[in-house]
């Protein structure tokens, strides 16, 4: 076993020049400073590694042409190194060999520097893999992604957020970051996270009183679980928050038996007034006989965006009524954007108010919410994140929605859905 010391003004000049000189197989022994940084000199990093003297190959390295799978495969192969390395260093150097008993306790200011070192010496390597991803991604028109914003952009893409969207929001961070900030895959994660909620508008639940009685309508496509998170949001008002309120529940879905009853039982169970409506002239006649409730409930029949005659009616409804409604359009998270462009488009003569998204149990891209919310620049009031009465419904945060889109759901789950209150 032979030992060789490199020297660098980083550690990973001097890692750099051993790995040159020796190949992959030499053993890191040690890494000190031996010199610290000044106004005239430079920092001093000193490297020991260990070569078996079986192995030549450290004396006549051949240069051979990789290909990019190959360096790619180095990289990772590196990574993993790196990433042992800064394990040792964040629980002080231990010296195993006996050939290297001479070598000083290494201080603890000296293993902070160290570590920062690797640590910047693998997010360099991250933005190389990045780099080879970005050679072989496909045009993205007129945007020029830089190697360290790749990895933000693939999360943003694989989250299902429409092209357009992407592109200009990329632009704006391109455009606002600061450059010293760029150094850091982490930093500009955060960074685009800040971003992406300031452009979530969001409508904050606020406490109601007797003089500003809110009747809420729930309109949208059949099957979206309208009905269910009438039931969630009706606990909720009347059960859950701090200040009760007093919750009366009118239905205007009459066509489906199995819906009525459903929403009947529910009712029953929170012991809420209910009333059932089929013609809009009977619509006044319903909201004056709850005129005692704080919050008045009002489900719909489900309609395909283009059913325009069950849509008609729907505004008859809304027009007849002696009271100001608010409208809110409920979505299924798990819909294409293209569709949820369409709904919108379809309810939008209905004056909605804002949007509220269901099963984001059921689904992995969240990207779509957010380009609808941005494209329509509506206010977001809850998402309905499960299928248990009263539980699973949140009020909407622009922090869960992002966390959703650059994360995943399931990790923010037990964080948000069952303390959301």
């Amino acid at each position: 076993m032979k030992f060789l010391t490199f020297s660098g003004e980083t550690p990973a000049v001097a890692l750099k020049l051993a790995q040159q000189e020796c190949g992959e197989n030499a053993l890191v022994v040690s890494t000190k400073q031996i010199r610290k940084k000044t106004i005239n000199t430079s920092s001093l990093y000193e490297v020991v590694v260990a070569v078996d003297d079986a192995h030549e190959e450290y004396k006549k390295p051949k240069p051979t042409k990789k290909s990019s799978e190959d360096v790619l495969v180095n990289i990772s192969e590196a990574a993993k190194q790196i990433s042992q390395i800064a394990k040792v260093t964040s629980g002080g150097f231990e010296v195993k060999s006996k050939s290297v008993d001479a070598i000083p306790q290494k201080a603890s200011e000296e293993l902070v520097d160290i570590k920062e070192e690797i640590t910047k010496l693998a997010d360099k390597i991250k933005l190389i893999q990045e780099m080879f991803w970005q050679e072989k991604a496909p045009s993205r028109n007129n945007l020029q992604i830089p190697p360290e914003f790749s990895e933000i952009y693939k999360l943003a893409k694989k989250s299902g957020m429409g092209a357009d969207h992407l592109e200009n929001i990329m632009n704006l961070t391109l455009e606002h970051m600061p450059a010293r900030m760029r150094g850091s895959s982490s930093t500009i994660k955060r960074y685009f996270q800040v971003l992406l909620r300031k452009l979530i508008p969001i409508r904050v639940e606020s406490n109601v009183t007797k003089r500003d009685k809110k009747v809420m309508m729930f309109v949208g496509p059949t099957g979206v679980g309208k009905t269910t998170t009438i039931a969630k949001l009706a606990a909720r008002y009347s059960y859950l928050l701090e200040k009760r309120s007093k919750v009366g529940i009118i239905t205007l879905d009459t066509y489906r038996i199995g819906a009525v009853e459903q929403l009947f039982q529910y009712a029953k169970m929170m012991k809420l007034p209910m009333e059932d409506v089929v013609d809009p002239n009977d619509f006044n006649s319903a909201l004056n006989s709850l005129s005692h409730c704080d919050i008045i409930l009002i489900d719909t029949v489900g309609s395909s965006q283009y059913d325009k005659e069950k849509l008609k009616k729907l505004e008859k409804f809304i027009h007849r009524s002696d009271f100001k409604i608010d409208v809110n359009l409920v979505l299924s998270a798990g819909c294409k954007l293209e569709d949820l462009e369409e709904i919108y488009k379809n309810f939008s003569f209905l004056d909605i108010d804002t949007l509220v998204f269901t099963k984001f149990d059921e689904t992995k891209a969240f990207g779509t919410v957010f380009s609808l919310i941005y494209n329509t620049d509506k206010p977001v009031s809850y998402f309905s994140i499960g299928q248990e009465v009263p539980d699973d419904i949140v009020v909407a945060s622009s922090d869960f929605l992002v966390n959703c889109i650059l994360d995943g759901f399931n990790a923010k789950r037990e964080k948000y859905g069952k303390s959301s209150k």
